[in-house]
């Protein structure tokens, strides 16, 4: 997995990348993943994912019984993380593809996240 980037350059990075690389998604399908996720400067945190990418640009990753649910759009992400039937956070954010690696972040919360998509599963 790449190293996160730090602080306001990366910020300006993934908003720059994002119009480059808004077509750079997978096929639809399932794939098992990795997801990353650090917070100010801590040392990211790091597991298996389970991702489904549907039609429409929408994604979901599972990671035990919490789920990510994303929506791309050209530029920047919608963001819904649920557990069960609570939805515990949602927001929008910029993203960038890095090779198979979807990066994104949530500003307010100086959290910054890395999907790591591995191959499609037949």
């Amino acid at each position: 997995m790449t190293p996160f980037r730090r602080g306001a350059a990366a910020c300006a990075v993934l908003a720059a990348l994002s119009v480059a690389n808004a077509n750079a998604a997978p096929a639809v399908g399932r794939y098992d993943a990795q997801l990353c996720v650090a917070t100010s400067d801590a040392a990211p945190s790091c597991g298996p994912a389970r991702v489904d990418w549907r039609s429409g640009q929408r994604v979901q990753v599972q990671i035990s019984d919490v789920v990510y649910r994303l929506k791309l759009r050209s530029s920047q992400l919608d963001v819904v993380l649920m557990q069960g039937s609570m939805q515990l956070d949602e927001f929008s954010a910029d993203y960038a593809w890095q090779g198979d690696t979807l990066q994104f972040a949530d500003r307010d919360k100086g959290a910054r996240y890395e999907l790591q998509l591995g191959a499609r599963k037949r």
